[in-house]
């Protein structure tokens, strides 16, 4: 895990020709791009989650909205495991109390990710300066995006080959984030197995149902039944028909 600090970057209107990444992530451009990954159109991702989205893969300078309830933080961090796994690096800003234990246990590489709490009048400058140096950004949205940041930063995201995941509580493409995604994924349930007798025990797998569409070739509804995570840590499709078998309990991410 390693800090980054706010850079100043302007966040041009139109694509610009591709320059070095800022001088303020120091060495990270350098590392953070394997020459195997680096030629691929399709960011890998788990196998579980493919089937929620229009490829077998984030497409590079996509734009992803995950929300909806409990278990939405965990989706989006799970959309990055498979690709941190095989060495890209990912940055997430704005997501101070982001369990890192858990993102491990999902398959995220913790020495590949980069943790940054920008000042709020800096945080679309941080956003753009990771977009440059890195194949995946997280972002948790301030109270407020202006519309032509949204679209600034999913150019910028376009214009680079990386991936931005927006963490967006309720429905996605409406209140803090304005622009549309690509591709949209949303929690529409969720529900812990465990504990047993009395309250007592330990939650041990959570079953969540996931809506996917989107824009263009997102567009057709997906939906499945994910363990996430199951008894194990790893994320799987769930059976058909396939409940909990103890007491079932809400919880948050």
């Amino acid at each position: 895990m390693a800090l980054v600090e706010p850079l100043e970057v302007e966040i041009p209107d139109a694509p610009v020709p591709a320059r070095p990444a800022p001088v303020g992530l120091p060495m990270v451009a350098a590392r953070t791009r394997p020459v195997a990954l680096a030629r691929e159109a399709l960011l890998p991702v788990l196998p579980a989650l493919e089937g929620l989205l229009p490829e077998p893969g984030l497409r590079r300078g996509t734009t992803v909205g995950v929300g909806g309830g409990p278990g939405a933080t965990s989706l989006a961090l799970a959309l990055g495991a498979a690709a941190s796994a095989v060495g890209s690096w990912a940055g997430a800003v704005g997501l101070p109390s982001l369990g890192l234990e858990a993102a491990g246990e999902l398959g995220v590489a913790l020495e590949r990710l980069l943790l940054v709490e920008p000042p709020p009048d800096r945080w679309a400058t941080v956003v753009a300066a990771l977009l440059d140096a890195v194949d995946l950004v997280h972002i948790a949205l301030p109270p407020r995006v202006r519309l032509g940041d949204a679209r600034r930063l999913a150019a910028r995201a376009r214009e680079r080959g990386a991936v931005l995941v927006v963490h967006a509580p309720g429905a996605v493409g409406t209140g803090a984030w304005p622009e549309a995604p690509a591709v949209r994924l949303t929690v529409a349930e969720s529900a812990w197995e465990g504990p047993a007798g009395g309250g007592a025990g330990r939650l041990h797998a959570r079953r969540v149902e996931v809506v996917g569409g989107g824009r263009g070739a997102a567009a057709r509804p997906r939906r499945a039944a994910l363990w996430l995570p199951d008894a194990t840590g790893s994320v799987r499709l769930a059976e058909p028909g396939s409940t909990p078998s103890r007491r079932r309990v809400e919880a948050a991410s």
